[in-house]
């Protein structure tokens, strides 16, 4: 709506009707006002752009983050709220998500900031805006956040579950980048997934290589990013946004190679045991599932001194087992693999809770109800490298294909 001016002619008719017109002097603001004022209008012109409010998660833009952790610091200081009342022509002022709520209860600023990778305010004065990017890191950021929505992202979100599962299990590792380490705008390969700006990347496409203006040669991409958005950047823009976040990594590829050694040679270290366990507890839900009721573990050490107390430990359910099965295990890394087996076996994980010793209730994690030829298949799929491809169906109690 466009404001109307208030003219001399307009004064000279009031004088004639006998009304003073004084101007209405604006009062000067400080410069922490003009911060918060400019803090606050960021805020609008992503409403605008979105249509909703701006929401904590990880799933969420780094950007977007801070404006939600802005939003809530000003909701809570009534100095902010009288200033911004008159700028308020979205409602922003008046309340917040439940999502939001829950965050800042959970959280303190101080906790929320860190973990958003910036720097706190103090003592929580939003008027400083100390959790704000400057300007070069800004435009650091925009080098690579002109995304638009990926309409296709259906076909994508599969692929980035399944990353996040590979982390999980210890399939997949990240690693952080180092500019001594000479990573190369060829390093940059179709399929490979990177964590840049807080989401995971994924490189969808590379184009035909052509040469820049400096004399390097250099291509067009797209990529895809783990919140439904994608972009199409330059290797090199690519690149330089990796070397300029601090936090970026690099997803490494699933383990190509077996996790066990097939011929054993002499300077192999031995890493460990996989160790299967029956229960002999007179428990109503182990007695009726005994046979396919297996603990399935790993240790560095004996597997008899492991169990030696199995008795009086809860894990193993208070009570005497018996090895039905081990696997040595040769230059592994035992926790990586055991974290392994037991996200594959998940959908057939025993429900159960028992009292410890003590009275309190204790509920076992390493216990799956899986008969012993599935879980000897299971390892020889970890062992030729293939686990990745299979899922165990606890229906049929077999290992199917992806």
């Amino acid at each position: 709506m466009t404001k109307a001016r208030f003219t001399e002619e307009d004064a000279a008719l009031l004088a004639e009707l006998g009304v003073e017109a004084e101007a209405k002097k604006t009062p000067a603001r400080t410069p922490k006002e003009e911060r918060i004022i400019a803090g606050f209008e960021e805020i609008q012109r992503f409403v605008d752009e979105h249509g909703r409010t701006p929401l904590h998660g990880e799933d969420k833009d780094i950007f977007e983050r801070i404006y939600a952790a802005r939003l809530d610091q000003i909701r809570r200081q009534a100095e902010c709220m009288d200033l911004l009342t008159d700028f308020d022509h979205q409602g922003l002022l008046s309340g917040a998500s439940g999502e939001q709520e829950e965050a800042a209860v959970n959280l303190s600023d101080v906790e929320l900031l860190y973990q958003l990778g910036v720097s706190a305010p103090v003592e929580g004065d939003v008027t400083e805006l100390r959790h704000v990017k400057s300007r070069a890191e800004k435009r650091a950021a925009e080098e690579i956040a002109n995304r638009t929505i990926c309409e296709d992202f259906e076909k994508f979100k599969p692929l980035f579950e399944a990353v996040r599962n590979d982390l999980d299990t210890g399939v997949r590792e990240t690693n952080q980048f180092r500019k001594d380490a000479g990573f190369l705008k060829a390093d940059i390969k179709k399929g490979q997934y990177y964590i840049l700006g807080g989401q995971t990347a994924y490189v969808a496409e590379v184009g035909e290589p052509f040469a820049a203006p400096n004399g390097e040669m250099d291509a067009r991409m797209r990529v895809i990013y783990s919140n439904a958005t994608e972009s199409n950047l330059l290797l090199r823009s690519m690149q330089r946004a990796l070397y300029k976040d601090e936090t970026s990594r690099i997803i490494s590829d699933p383990s190509a190679g077996p996790l066990f050694s097939e011929n054993v040679e002499e300077d192999d270290a031995a890493s460990g045991t996989i160790y299967v366990l029956r229960s002999k507890s007179d428990h109503p839900t182990v007695k009726e599932h005994r046979e396919v009721l297996h603990k399935i573990g790993v240790t560095g050490g004996s597997v008899e001194k492991r169990i030696a107390n199995a008795a009086h430990d809860a894990t193993f359910l208070l009570a005497e087992v018996e090895i039905v099965a081990t696997y040595e295990l040769f230059n592994i890394n035992r926790t990586k693999l055991e974290n392994v087996i037991h996200k594959f076996f998940d959908s057939a994980r025993l429900e159960i809770e028992i009292k410890d010793r003590f009275g309190n209730p204790v509920v076992p994690r390493e216990w799956f109800l899986v008969p012993l030829f599935a879980i000897d298949e299971a390892v020889e799929k970890i062992k030729d490298g293939s686990i990745t491809d299979y899922a165990y169906d606890p229906s049929s109690a077999k290992l199917t294909m992806l």
